[in-house]
């Protein structure tokens, strides 16, 4: 039976990139079937990859049958999978974010959660000898993977073996680093055709505070004009998006790439102290620069007070 191999909804470079990662490892060095999926369409950035590299975009599913063989990577949040997870047969997990809970599993399986700044580099390590075998097209998804996660080594999450893999990855491809991200995040940046609702979702994740519930989208460009141009169409449809996805609030996070700096919308008094008690912001008006804040697993998500 075919192995699906897949990260978190609303899925990033990283979850796309990193299943088609894992899936050519399984069937081309351990010769097992597998076939990479996704929960959802991939964002522009991740858009970018398949098309750069030649790769096709990958099946995309909502929900997994009962007992069927499944990799997650990129996550290990029930909330971030399909409904029927626990019911499939998990056969691995690997991931960069911290442990949440409430996965079941049929039997002991294998676990990777190290302290990286992407996936993609975790895979690279595990596959040891092996990865001198990967094909141009999988070294350039691997390697569009960690320059997304770590911002082109911007993000605080960076370590030093990213830069290490990412970099070795380049040279091997006959690319320069810094030119080649340029172009990743000017596809990232490129958020034309898409709804207020539909950038809202784009990248992000459910997190509960204190008894409220938290949908934390963050939108990672070297344009945020662009963005913040739309902002009062984004807050109102910030309450729509609350309300069809059962949170109490939307926490919109504008992330400047290239001058290390997030703004957050602001529309209520909530979110205003959301950025006080969490950033030591101080709010005037409907929204607020954080300088050096990039990184939601490691500056927001551990930060947020109500």
């Amino acid at each position: 039976m075919t192995t699906l191999v897949f990260g978190h909804k609303s899925p990033d470079t990283d979850s796309t990139g990193s299943a088609i990662l894992w899936s050519w490892y399984l069937n081309e060095v351990k010769g097992e079937q597998a076939q990479p999926v996704l929960l959802g369409e991939p964002n522009t950035e991740a858009a970018f990859m398949l098309e750069r590299w030649d790769l096709p975009k990958p099946q995309i599913i909502e929900d997994v049958a009962e007992g069927a063989p499944v990799v997650i990577v990129d996550t290990n949040n029930p909330a971030e999978l399909p409904a029927n997870i626990n019911s499939a047969n998990i056969r691995a997990i690997i991931d960069h974010h911290k442990l949440v809970g409430g996965l079941e599993t049929k039997g002991p399986i294998d676990i990777t959660v190290r302290p990286l700044a992407c996936t993609a580099t975790i895979m690279v390590d595990l596959m040891g000898d092996d990865a001198a075998k990967m094909p141009d097209a999988i070294k350039g998804a691997a390697l569009t993977c960690i320059l997304s996660d770590t911002l082109e080594f911007r993000s605080p999450t960076t370590t030093a073996y990213d830069r290490t893999v990412a970099e070795k990855l380049a040279a091997e491809l006959g690319l320069e680093v810094s030119a080649y991200a340029a172009d990743m995040f000017a596809a990232k940046s490129d958020v034309s055709s898409f709804s207020d609702a539909e950038l809202i979702r784009m990248d992000s994740k459910e997190y509960e505070v204190d008894g409220t519930k938290f949908r934390v989208s963050v939108l990672e460009t070297t344009a945020p004009g662009i963005v913040l141009d739309r902002k009062d169409s984004l807050v109102a449809s910030m309450v729509d998006v609350a309300e069809e996805d059962g949170v109490d609030q939307v926490l919109l996070f504008v992330v400047d790439i290239l001058n290390e700096e997030a703004t957050l919308l602001v529309p209520n008094d909530l979110v205003k102290g959301v950025a006080e008690k969490s950033f030591g912001a101080v709010v005037d008006g409907d929204a607020v620069v954080l300088p050096g804040l990039m990184s939601r697993k490691k500056q927001i998500i551990p930060n947020l007070k109500v």
